[in-house]
């Protein structure tokens, strides 16, 4: 591969999704006095969250939507008594919880700073514009990336192959050229393949996916990333 800018996906890839939410509803139950067992909500509130989340980028929920619904159901099921003006107050104080804890992936401060003087890198990212650039700056990995772009400032969500294609304007790139690594194989490996990106599969969950194109570079940790690049 003749790679000349690389785009990753943040959430999940990068950035430790599951382990810095964790962290972020424990915070907020214990400043709001919500007396949940935090491992009993999310092993309820991480398929939900998932599955809201496809549901958003497929374009049948709004983004109010899902902030609300996923807490809303997760209580339920516990059996929680969460009025409505509880729920929107977690949900306003998760997000803003959500960037300040900043747990990376291992290996991912290794390979960017193998990557940084080879290839200009870039974001693409379905994550809510006004956290994701807080991450990025307060994991101190802003720096690394050229252009941030999110599925709110472009208006679709991956794996519409509009937010790829203006990726590729803005930085000026030709998808052949170009490199999509990412953890979410309907968003990121088939929406990049649209528009004829190459791509990376991060599949540090060891997801199997049904039909998976055998072409695909398939990575279980970033550190495998310099296997390739």
């Amino acid at each position: 591969m003749q790679i000349q800018h690389i785009f990753f996906d943040l959430d999940h890839t990068l950035w430790d999704f599951e382990k810095n939410s964790a962290k972020a509803f424990n915070h907020i139950f214990s400043q709001n006095k919500v007396e949940v067992n935090l491992n009993d909500f999310l092993e309820i509130y991480t398929p939900l969250n998932a599955n809201y989340w496809k549901l958003y980028r497929e374009e049948k929920i709004t983004k109010s939507a899902l902030r609300f619904a996923r807490l809303k159901d997760t209580f339920d099921a516990l059996n929680f008594d969460a009025n409505e003006e509880l729920i929107w107050h977690l949900s306003d104080e998760y997000i803003g919880a959500l960037p300040n804890f900043n747990h990376l992936f291992e290996g991912a401060i290794e390979v960017l700073e193998y990557l940084m003087p080879r290839y200009p890198m870039h974001i693409i990212t379905n994550g809510f514009e006004e956290v994701q650039t807080q991450k990025l700056i307060k994991a101190n990995i802003r720096h690394y990336f050229g252009k941030v772009i999110t599925s709110e400032s472009v208006g679709v969500k991956k794996p519409n192959p509009v937010i790829f294609n203006h990726a590729l304007e803005l930085t000026s790139s030709e998808p052949h050229n170009t490199i999509m690594i990412g953890d979410n194989y309907e968003a990121d490996i088939l929406g990049a393949h649209q528009v004829g990106m190459n791509t990376m599969f991060f599949n540090y969950h060891n997801e199997k996916i049904d039909g998976m194109e055998n072409n695909i570079i398939h990575i279980t940790s970033l550190s495998e990333i310099k296997n390739y690049l």
